[in-house]
């Protein structure tokens, strides 16, 4: 997630250098070209380009507002997996006593590792990647086989649930409370989930893109006359607000994807750990500090 802290201008730049460096080869091949045949082209007047720079602010708002909308959503669903998870290790201490302690550390654990699996699944990395002193080895070696592995360990805590619910250690009113937070979990994964394989529109941005160009091209025209020192700088700065905008909203459309503007899952997961060993009367875990300065992940 980005920071309130100054964005460099490397990163800015990055993301749409590919887009200029197109908008600096059409563009001046426009305006020499424009230059060269005069007396055949027409005068295209400024009103073209302004009226086309209006409809991409349009739709570029249009486009934000929904990408936004999407990340932000995204960002409130592992709000509600911080807090369940809380609510998880809570309620088990409330309804089971200090005397299970090892069965309650051993779902509190397992919850944490379900944070850093669902995060790294949906980002398509290792979802075992060092977590190998969270679950025991015959329940790492069983999630390894599972295609949702996820849905796994929320299982295997739903099942350690019955078996607490069969020797009386939980009571039906705890068992029915304990499984409606589990439920609200594997709403939440689906709802991530969900986020993460539904595909934008494409064709709105080869649309959106398409205008940009079009607009690029009636503005080069549209200065033919002014000095030619003067046209490249011009042509840059106008469409690299616009293909910003685009590019960012781009980015938040799809905020599992490892990228600076994503929702900081990693970073929530930290804190579900944090917290449930905290809950649990243990050290928090220590990490390595994080040097960037500009975004978390």
């Amino acid at each position: 997630m980005l920071l309130e802290s100054s964005i460099p201008i490397k990163y800015s730049f990055g993301i749409i250098k590919y887009e200029l460096i197109i908008v600096l080869c059409v563009g001046l091949a426009t305006h020499f070209g424009a230059i060269e045949f005069m007396s055949a082209l027409p005068v295209m007047p400024l009103a073209i380009p302004a009226f086309l720079g209006t409809s991409i602010s349009v739709l570029l708002s249009f486009k934000m507002n929904q990408s936004y909308d999407r990340w932000w959503e995204a960002r409130r669903i592992w709000g509600g997996i911080l807090n369940d998870s809380r609510s998880l290790i809570i309620q088990l201490q409330t309804f089971m006593g200090a005397g299970q302690a090892q069965a309650i550390k051993q779902i509190g654990y397992r919850q944490i590792a379900w944070g850093y699996i669902l995060g790294r699944s949906l980002r398509k990395l290792d979802t075992l990647q060092n977590i190998g002193h969270l679950l025991p080895v015959a329940e790492l070696a069983e999630a390894a086989k599972q295609n949702n592995q996820p849905l796994f360990l929320l299982q295997t805590t739903s099942r350690d649930l019955q078996e607490l619910r069969l020797r009386k250690i939980l009571d039906v009113h705890a068992h029915i409370h304990l499984q409606e937070t589990i439920i609200r979990l594997t709403d939440s994964m689906g709802s991530v989930e969900r986020i993460n394989s539904t595909i934008f529109p494409s064709s709105y941005r080869l649309v959106l893109h398409f205008i940009i160009y079009l607009f690029v091209v009636t503005l080069a025209i549209s200065l033919k006359d002014i000095d030619n020192r003067l046209v490249a700088p011009l042509l840059l700065l106008i469409s690299a607000g616009f293909f910003l905008i685009e590019k960012v909203a781009y980015h938040l459309q799809d905020p599992f994807r490892n990228r600076p503007s994503d929702v900081p899952i990693t970073e929530i997961a930290m804190t579900v750990e944090r917290d449930i060993r905290q809950l649990l009367g243990e050290a928090a875990a220590t990490t390595k500090p994080d040097t960037r300065t500009y975004y978390i992940m």
